[in-house]
């Protein structure tokens, strides 16, 4: 299944981070994204310096929960604390994905809307794949809608 050969939608408000291991791939998408014409907010980290993800993750996430932005994408090395620390925030839908076809699939069943990465498991080509999927694919909506609706039930 190849994924990369529909345009991207309108450019898209993205809100964007990581920690210390996902700070090198977050650079090469921030780059990359602002070249797709989207509008990019970096939440930080700003260095490979160790820190704590949550201080990225929950200003990242409230950004999406208040719908300033539409989307987010975070990388920490596993994606596991990231996605953790997001999905405390009520409406936001943060999924890991290390391959094209889970992010369709989190994007397409359960409107997610916060894409988590695992850093130290993906190489840059791969996450930008990733990432394109995620910015690509819709909700089906449906059947899905209303599971996704007894999510913060």
């Amino acid at each position: 299944m190849t994924f990369s050969h529909f345009p991207f939608p309108t450019p898209m408000k993205i809100a964007l981070g990581s920690d210390h291991a996902g700070f090198a791939q977050k650079e090469i998408l921030r780059a990359w994204l602002g070249e797709q014409g989207h509008e990019i907010r970096d939440f930080g980290t700003y260095s490979a310096d160790s820190m704590d993800y949550p201080d990225v993750a929950h200003p990242l996430a409230m950004a999406v929960e208040t719908g300033t932005y539409d989307l987010g994408i975070i990388l920490c090395g596993s994606a596991n604390g990231v996605c953790i620390t997001a999905n405390k925030h009520a409406g936001v839908r943060a999924a890991i994905a290390w391959l094209p076809e889970l992010a369709a699939l989190a994007r397409q069943h359960n409107n997610a809307n916060v894409l988590c990465l695992p850093a130290r498991y993906i190489g840059s080509e791969q996450a930008q794949e990733i990432v394109s999927v995620f910015l690509k694919t819709d909700f089906e909506g449906g059947r899905h809608q209303q599971r996704v609706a007894k999510i913060n039930s």
